[in-house]
C-alpha cells in the first residue's frame, strides 16, 4: 500500500466486523502507514447512502467532512 488511508466505517455493518478493522488498524500501523480509521458507533452497512435505510446522518455528515479534510491534508482536493 503506497497510498494514505482513510477507512470510515459502521460499528454495526455484518459485512464488515470490528475485528477485521482491528486488523486492518494493527496491519497498517506495523508497516508504518498512513491512516485513519473511524468506527461509528451503531452505524451499518451503507450508513453514507441518504437513500437507503441504513443512512444515519451524524455519522454521514462527520464522514463527508473527514474525507474531505483527507482529501486536501493529501492533495488530492
Amino acid at each position: 500500500m503506497k497510498a494514505p488511508v482513510l477507512g470510515l466505517y459502521g460499528e454495526a455493518d455484518a459485512g464488515i466486523p470490528v475485528a477485521q478493522v482491528d486488523a486492518m488498524k494493527a496491519a497498517l500501523a506495523a508497516a508504518n502507514k498512513t491512516f485513519e480509521i473511524k468506527l461509528y458507533p451503531a452505524a451499518p452497512h451503507g450508513f453514507h447512502a441518504d437513500y437507503r435505510p441504513s443512512y444515519r446522518k451524524e455519522a454521514a455528515d462527520d464522514g463527508w467532512k473527514r474525507c474531505l479534510a483527507w482529501f486536501k491534508a493529501h492533495g488530492v482536493a
